[in-house]
């Protein structure tokens, strides 16, 4: 977990089963490559920073041995990052226990791995910038400042003037990662900015599919890897490939995941996204080709994750969706196997249509295309395993399944066919069982307010029983009873 400006942190944000098969790396060469972070360091680390005494913590330190490769100053700059940030959050520990001598040994290595990261990256970078080589010369002064207080302090006695002291040491240590930070970000924003770069002026299909690879390999690395992506417009320069039926359909599903981590709702960052507007009609439309051309749930997966994404992202995505029909390209998709065949898949078609749904043409496209029927079979979303990632995605398919219901059910003709087809039957049954929808609260809420929807409409398909407990009363009082309500099992 790599830390970034602000507090952020590297962490993996990956889709399930989005990685297609040439992004795959074997279990084996991944590990031994790992093997690199838990050897020794340099001789001035091995001289300096590790103590005679066997103290029993010791055995946990973290110490990179080598470059991670020749010649890739990004995979420099993520490992390398990780290190340093580790043996940040390591020396803040030790510094809460008054450890000091475990304090100074760690604020030697620490030095030892950022002088390492600045003169391993500028010997395979392109040139430095005048503003990183004035955050690099802060760092530096700071890990010397480090290394230096932490050293009188060994010989200090006074718990007084210690503690003074520690204060002291704690700020030297968060203003040191707030360098580390920004001189991280500065130099992988160079490096993005490279392959975008690349991307942009190659003519070459396989320099094209390898380097979109890389991309999407950078947003595995988590939130702060996708905003910078995001904010050299990356994913502007991916809109040509989507576009291009010569590039190979894993090319193409690449770069639908790299929109797809990009412009993920979770993120906070999508003031970057400005530009992205200019070709949102064009990445919709290639994106929804894709959906009904794709050979491969993966693929299907990977574009739908994008379309859903985008809804989010900006109401206008929706209102192209209609116009390019995808209601109809989704809903089809629904009953072929070989695309959708996961509740993962059925979470992204339904959130989809849960954002279009507040558009007032959206009901009769949906009517049109038996999509009531289709919704109402994931309200019976149900989980192979047990797997939390499978069951978490079944909550929300069934929670998103009634939220898309009671907004489509403000027209009449909706709500109608929803109580033909016992739609009101389903949500009692997930209201009051609390084994069918898992437990969920947020399943819960939405199916009550989808039930009080259609009983809006249809009274008359709910018996008193459920109108006084689930309909009747204010909707807090209903979810509380629901909520508590006890199963029996005799």
């Amino acid at each position: 977990m790599m830390a970034l400006p602000g507090g952020r942190h590297l962490d993996p944000t990956p889709l399930p089963g989005q990685r297609l098969h040439l992004m795959q790396v074997d279990s084996v060469q991944r590990w031994m490559e790992d093997l690199k972070f838990m050897t020794e360091c340099e001789c001035m680390c091995v001289l300096q920073a590790k103590p005679i005494s066997l103290e029993e913590d010791t055995q946990g330190d973290v110490i990179l041995a080598g470059g991670p490769g020749p010649g890739d100053p990004l995979q420099l700059l993520l490992k390398r990052g990780w290190v340093i940030s580790t043996e940040l959050r390591r020396i803040g520990q030790k510094l809460a226990q008054d450890r000091w001598a475990r304090v100074h040994s760690m604020s030697v290595r620490l030095t030892c791995h950022a002088r390492s990261m600045v003169s391993e990256y500028s010997a395979l970078s392109r040139g430095a910038s005048q503003e990183m080589n004035q955050v690099e010369k802060l760092l530096m002064e700071k890990c010397s400042e480090l290394s230096a207080v932490t050293e009188r302090c060994l010989q200090v006695e006074n718990e007084n003037v210690l503690k003074s002291m520690k204060a002291c040491v704690s700020e030297t240590l968060s203003t040191l990662g707030q360098h580390f930070g920004q001189l991280l970000e500065l130099a992988l924003t160079q490096e993005v900015q490279a392959l975008v770069r690349k991307i942009d002026s190659s003519d070459n299909i396989y320099i094209t599919e390898s380097t979109t690879g890389n991309l999407f390999s950078l947003t595995q690395e988590g939130a702060p890897l996708c905003r910078i992506i995001a904010k050299v417009d990356g994913v502007l320069c991916l809109a040509d490939i989507l576009t291009d039926d010569s590039h190979s359909e894993a090319t193409r599903a690449e770069a639908a995941a790299v929109v797809a981590q990009v412009t993920s709702p979770h993120l906070s960052f999508t003031q970057h996204l400005s530009s992205f507007l200019e070709s949102m009609e064009e990445i919709v439309t290639a994106l929804v080709k894709l959906c009904q051309e794709a050979s491969s749930g993966e693929v299907f997966l990977l574009a739908s994750a994008a379309l859903a994404n985008i809804t989010f992202f900006d109401t206008m995505a929706c209102e192209m969706l209609l116009q390019l029909n995808a209601i109809r390209v989704l809903l089809e998709a629904c009953s072929d196997k070989q695309r959708v065949d996961t509740p993962y898949t059925r979470d992204q078609i339904v959130t989809i249509l849960a954002n279009m749904s507040v558009l007032e043409q959206c009901a009769s496209d949906i009517i049109q295309e038996n999509g009531i029927q289709l919704i109402m079979g994931m309200l019976s979303e149900k989980p192979r395993s047990g797997a939390p990632a499978e069951v978490a995605a079944c909550e929300r398919v069934q929670q998103k399944a009634a939220v898309t219901l009671a907004r489509l059910s403000r027209d009449s003709d909706v709500a109608r066919e929803a109580v033909r087809l016992n739609c009101m039957s389903r949500l009692i049954e997930l209201c009051r069982s609390p084994s069918e929808r898992n437990s969920s609260d947020a399943v819960l809420v939405a199916c009550l307010a989808a039930l009080r929807r259609l009983a809006g409409v249809c009274p008359e398909g709910l018996q008193d029983s459920d109108f006084q407990q689930l309909v009747q009363p204010r909707l807090v009082d209903s979810f509380l009873l629901c909520s508590n309500m006890e199963e029996s099992f005799v």
